[in-house]
């Protein structure tokens, strides 16, 4: 990609960013950790990537996206948000009584969202679904998952990859956001999955590690993703990432994985945000 592309989605980054913060900080609850260690990827699949309109977010024939990991709600939505789907805003109102915005995606109220998630497991197997039906009806619609590293000690995600692989969905992407953290603290003490490489090369995958940070990491994984298509095999992103990347005090930090920032956090955050935003507006 050209200087001027990474610059703008450095930017939309820097947007994204600010809606978890200030929205999560709004609900006085949510998940930022995890949303903002998933930035760069949202960012890059809805700018990128994806076949999708924000005018006609039910278009039969738009890419697929589901979060498997929902809880990290607040990342797509501002990513939804930031792109056209519903007024940037309405952030605000998450978690709220009434909102379209709740704890989770809801495909019945929020725009942009194409399967309610929360229950861990099953995001995978609902995109596994929506992928062998693109294949049955001959479409050439693709489908994305994103999933966290602790949720991988869902059996059912390992039963939705071997049904991906038996079934030869190659237009099924699957990316898993290893950050090493969890609600109750690193991945390896609580239920230790590593090493994911050869896990998913076993279950029939093709495989990629990135850094979940570069956008051109990510751009090499999605091509090799398009490579694949006809492969017969779904392809699996494995993206190193920092929980809470962006916001200093949230980085690496497993208490932020369900908290939100009070005011005086808040005022921090936006205040690095704002000049991390400086800094790339002057390069």
């Amino acid at each position: 990609m050209t200087p001027e592309e990474k610059k703008k989605l450095e930017l939309f980054a820097v947007d994204v960013r600010e809606g978890i913060v200030k929205s999560t900080h709004a609900a006085k609850s949510g998940h930022p950790g995890g949303s903002l260690s998933a930035t760069e990827y949202y960012t890059y699949l809805y700018n990128k990537e994806l076949r999708a309109d924000p005018k006609n977010p039910k278009d039969p024939n738009r890419d697929r996206f589901v979060l498997s990991k929902g809880h990290c709600a607040p990342g797509l939505y501002a990513t939804l948000a930031n792109k056209g789907f519903f007024p940037v805003k309405d952030l605000l109102t998450l978690r709220h009584i009434g909102s379209y915005l709740q704890g989770h995606p809801n495909m019945n109220l929020t725009p942009g969202v194409d399967m309610s998630t929360g229950s861990l497991g099953q995001g995978i197997s609902t995109a596994a679904g929506m992928a062998k039906a693109a294949k049955y009806l001959k479409s050439d619609v693709r489908v994305y998952t994103l999933l966290g590293d602790g949720e991988l000690a869902e059996g059912q995600v390992w039963e939705a990859t071997m049904f991906s692989a038996h079934y030869k969905l190659d237009n099924l992407c699957i990316t898993v956001d290893v950050n090493g953290l969890q609600i109750d603290g690193a991945t390896k003490d609580v239920m230790n999955t590593e090493p994911l490489d050869k896990k998913f090369e076993a279950f029939g995958c093709n495989v990629i590690k990135i850094d979940g940070q570069s956008f051109d990491d990510l751009e090499k994984a999605f091509k090799f993703f398009h490579d694949n298509q006809g492969s017969g095999k779904p392809t699996v992103i494995l993206m190193k990432t920092t929980k809470g990347k962006g916001v200093s005090y949230m980085e690496n930090q497993a208490g932020w994985h369900g908290k939100a920032p009070n005011d005086a956090e808040l005022e921090q955050a936006l205040k690095e945000l704002e000049d991390a935003r400086k800094k790339i507006e002057a390069a």
